[in-house]
């Protein structure tokens, strides 16, 4: 992942309402939600969700999949990953099991 892929993905989770579109969605796991239940769940108008929801796709991070006539969308795990990957890739000038709590804070939510 380059630094702007990077900045485009964390810039989409620096926004209150598309934080917890995206933590939903980890919730739902690989599973997913329909666009109607998540805009229940995080209590936002369907128009408003559909924003959001663009966002956090052109950064990456969610995909969508049609099932019927509702779109399920679920947190791209891949490109979530590359992220965490990205924040640690340097980690401690070479001395990565210095980074051996962020590694395990990641893992426990897993």
């Amino acid at each position: 992942m380059d630094d702007a892929a990077a900045v485009e993905g964390f810039s989409a989770l620096a926004h209150p309402t598309r934080l917890s579109v995206f933590k939903a969605l980890i919730v739902a796991g690989p599973d997913g939600l329909p666009a109607g239940a998540l805009a229940d769940l995080v209590q936002v108008s369907p128009s408003n969700l559909s924003a959001h929801l663009a966002a956090l796709s052109a950064a990456g991070l969610i995909k969508a999949r049609a099932r019927g006539r509702s779109r399920i969308y679920a947190v791209e795990m891949d490109q979530v990953a590359a992220l965490v990957d990205f924040l640690v890739a340097d980690c401690c000038q070479g001395h990565p099991e210095v980074c051996g709590p962020v590694m395990t804070a990641a893992s426990k939510g897993c």
